[in-house]
C-alpha cells in the first residue's frame, strides 16, 4: 500500500483525529482548518487567529500538534490541496440535507463511503501495520475486544482468522471480556477496537490483558484518545461524522477497510497454512449451499 505523506484528506482527517487531545483554543483553530481548509489557506496567521477565536501563539502550537514546522508550511499545503478538495465535494454537493431525494442521498452516501476508505487507507502506517502483521501472526490467541458498532467489526475479524486457522475471540460482554482477558499471557495478542477510543469497556479489558503480558493493538478513529495510552501498537481509521450518519456509521467502513489489511497481511505471512485452512473450510460448508439443480425447479 502507498501512503501519501500529505494529500488533501490527509491534512483535514489529521486535524480531526487530533481534535479531542487538543487544547480548547487549538480546537478552534483546527475547526477553522476542518471547516474552512480553502479559505484557510488564503488566511495571514492573525487573520485565522482571529477568525478561530484565539492567538498566533495558538496557531503555531496546533501547526506543530500537526506534525509542520510552522504556519507557512500548513498554509502552502492547504492550498496546494484546496483545488482537488472543492472539485471532489462539488461533483455530489456536500452533505446530505433534509430535502434530497434518494438519487441524491445514494451519491452522497456512496461518496462519503469511498472517500472514508481511501483517507483511511492513506492514513495507514505501514510500519506500524507490518508489526500489528508479525504479532497477530505469531500469537497463540487472540482476544478482540469492541462493543457497539465496534462489536460487528470484532466479529468479522474473528471470522477471517478462524477461517485461516488462527485462534481468535470476540468478545463484547465485559464480564466476559474480563474474564478472558485475565486467561492471556505473553503469548496472545489483544486487539481493542473503538471508534472514540475513550469506550470504558474495551479499555477495562484490554488492560486486564496487558497486566497479564499480552500485546495490545488498537483501532481508533483518535490517535491520542485513551485507549491509546494502554497499547504497545495503534492503528487508526478516518471517519468523519457528518448529519445523517453517527460515529457507528461512519466508523464500519474505516474500521472494517484496517481490518482486512491486517488479515491479508497474516495471511501472506502464514501463506501454506492459510490454503489449507481456506481449502478446508470451504469444503466443510460446500454442501451447505443450494445446487443449481434445485434452484431450477
Amino acid at each position: 500500500m502507498t501512503v501519501r505523506k500529505r494529500g488533501t484528506a490527509e491534512t483535514v482527517v489529521r486535524a480531526r483525529g487530533l481534535l479531542p487531545s487538543l487544547s480548547p483554543a487549538e480546537q478552534r483553530v483546527a475547526r477553522v482548518i476542518i471547516e474552512e481548509a480553502a479559505t484557510a489557506s488564503r488566511l495571514t496567521i492573525t487573520d485565522l487567529a482571529e477568525r478561530a477565536g484565539s492567538s498566533e501563539t495558538t496557531v503555531i502550537r496546533f501547526c506543530r500538534a500537526m506534525g509542520f514546522a510552522g504556519y507557512s508550511e500548513l498554509r502552502l499545503t492547504l492550498a496546494a490541496e484546496a483545488g482537488r478538495r472543492d472539485e471532489a465535494v462539488e461533483q455530489v454537493g456536500g452533505d446530505i440535507s433534509p430535502g434530497d431525494d434518494l438519487a441524491q442521498v445514494i451519491k452522497k452516501i456512496a461518496f462519503a463511503d469511498a472517500r472514508a476508505v481511501e483517507e483511511t487507507a492513506s492514513q495507514i502506517d505501514v510500519a506500524v501495520l507490518e508489526q500489528v502483521v508479525d504479532l497477530v501472526a505469531g500469537a497463540r490467541r487472540v482476544d478482540i475486544y469492541g462493543v457497539g458498532a465496534s462489536a460487528f467489526v470484532a466479529t468479522d475479524f474473528q471470522h477471517k482468522l478462524h477461517r485461516i486457522g488462527r485462534v481468535a475471540f470476540a468478545w463484547s460482554d465485559t464480564h466476559v471480556a474480563m474474564s478472558s482477558a485475565a486467561l492471556l499471557d505473553e503469548r496472545d495478542v489483544a486487539f481493542g477496537i473503538s471508534h472514540t477510543g475513550a469506550t470504558s469497556d474495551t479499555i477495562d479489558a484490554f488492560t486486564q490483558a496487558r497486566i497479564h503480558g499480552a500485546r495490545t493493538i488498537a483501532l481508533t478513529n483518535f490517535p491520542k484518545s485513551p485507549i491509546t495510552t494502554v497499547a504497545d501498537l495503534v492503528l487508526t481509521t478516518a471517519a468523519r461524522e457528518t448529519t445523517y450518519r453517527s460515529g457507528a456509521m461512519a466508523s464500519r467502513l474505516a474500521q472494517l477497510t484496517v481490518i482486512d489489511c491486517v488479515f491479508v497481511g497474516v495471511a501472506q505471512r502464514t501463506y501454506q497454512q492459510t490454503r489449507t485452512a481456506l481449502d478446508a473450510t470451504y469444503a466443510a460448508v460446500r454442501d451447505r449451499r443450494i445446487s443449481p439443480d434445485r434452484r431450477r425447479q
